[in-house]
């Protein structure tokens, strides 16, 4: 059975598709890009400021789903220009713990949504 996740305290989509999954306790997030839930305007002031609004919109996505960053065990990072990838990463970084950070992989991508720097996806079980 799955429960579709859907916050105010995150972007709403714009498509076909629902902020995240439940399905049993495995919790399936579509990709958050740098958009302010507030205003519905893109934080594309530096790439580090990108990344930390994508990190705090994924945030309320899997608090919604009832879980935290110690619950994601996969990650997915798309970004437009590879020599952003030590500022991504550092921002990225803060979030987890070294020791029981997930797995991930990092993907240089020609275009993104809206043409931002960093989209990022995850899998979170309980």
């Amino acid at each position: 059975m799955k429960k579709i996740i859907n916050t105010s305290k995150a972007p709403a989509p714009i498509g076909p598709y629902n902020q995240a999954v439940l399905s049993g306790n495995t919790l399936y997030t579509s990709g958050q890009i740098a958009i302010n839930p507030e205003t519905g305007e893109l934080v594309l002031d530096d790439i580090k400021t990108e990344t930390k609004q994508v990190m705090e919109n994924m945030k309320a996505v899997l608090e919604a789903g009832g879980m935290t960053f110690e619950n994601v065990i996969k990650t997915s990072i798309f970004i437009s220009d590879m020599h952003n990838f030590s500022q991504i990463n550092e921002v990225y970084g803060s979030y987890f713990d070294d020791e029981n950070a997930p797995a991930r992989e990092t993907v240089e991508v020609a275009n993104l949504p809206k043409f931002v720097n960093v989209e990022i996806s995850m899998i979170a079980i309980k």
